[in-house]
């Protein structure tokens, strides 16, 4: 795998080059953003696709790496020959299968969640009900969420920024990918009619998006990096055992029907 910027995108950076005088040492080009990173970062997933509004299932939960825009599952047969990204989701945040994104950027530093045995990263930082202070513990370079040893970033977008912030050239980051690993092929899963999509383990996940509401819960500063790290998707089923006499009315009419009435009886001598 070759570490340098993909060709898709190039042009505006290009013209901006041009645009700029840049030529000789190229440190105009260092640190901008390719199109399709920054198309990544910026777009809006999941929100109903204009194309195809009268469509059931069109949420826009793919990114065309050629264009640089989100489209739907109806939108595929007309990117069928580009290369596509999956773009997942949990509570309400944009996700990427760590295996995906890592054959188009190096996310080494960035802290991976686990959901469904699958490791993902966020696009994007999420809001924080609450800051840390410096040097408590090991947070994000850019948005001080906590995060696990020897991480240093906790989305794709904080540890861009935080690389364009510093002036380090992007270009060491990027790789030039194989489209071989992002044809329309592996959306055969997709269903428009149930957006099923069947993950490497077997799990089905309905309309693509991996989220439970009902399991996330805001961590504190001493103990999010570590359950926020795993996000675990499974159903926790719960048995309710039936206890006889639970209720306080119930166990007083269950002990008055049991007595007995009348004198014992008592079984004749033999």
């Amino acid at each position: 795998m070759v570490r340098e910027a993909y060709a898709y995108g190039s042009t505006t950076a290009a013209s901006d080059m041009e645009m700029s005088g840049g030529g000789g040492d190229g440190g105009v080009m260092s640190n901008m953003k390719p199109a399709w990173l920054e198309g990544l970062m910026a777009e809006t997933f999941f929100g109903g696709c204009g194309v195809h509004e009268n469509r059931r299932k069109n949420e826009k939960n793919v990114f065309c790496l050629h264009c640089c825009l989100s489209i739907c599952p109806h939108c595929l047969h007309s990117h069928r020959s580009h290369p596509l990204l999956q773009v997942r989701r949990y509570v309400y945040h944009d996700v990427v299968r760590l295996g995906d994104l890592e054959k188009l950027i190096d996310c080494s530093y960035i802290q991976p969640y686990t959901i469904n045995g699958a490791k993902v990263i966020f696009l994007n930082q999420r809001p924080q009900s609450r800051t840390c202070k410096q040097g408590s513990a090991n947070i994000c370079l850019t948005c001080d969420r906590i995060l696990q040893e020897p991480f240093h970033f906790c989305s794709l977008s904080c540890k861009v920024d935080h690389l364009v912030y510093q002036g380090e050239d992007l270009s060491g980051i990027l790789y030039r990918f194989d489209e071989s690993d992002f044809t329309i092929s592996q959306f055969e899963g997709l269903r428009m009619d149930g957006s099923e999509v069947i993950d490497d383990d077997g799990h089905m996940i309905p309309s693509s998006i991996i989220e439970d509401p009902l399991q996330y819960r805001a961590s504190s500063c001493s103990n999010e990096a570590t359950s926020d790290s795993v996000m675990s998707r499974e159903p926790e089923v719960i048995k309710k055992k039936k206890k006889k006499g639970s209720g306080f009315l119930p166990g007083i009419v269950l002990s008055l029907s049991s007595r007995r009435k009348g004198a014992p009886q008592r079984a004749p001598l033999s």
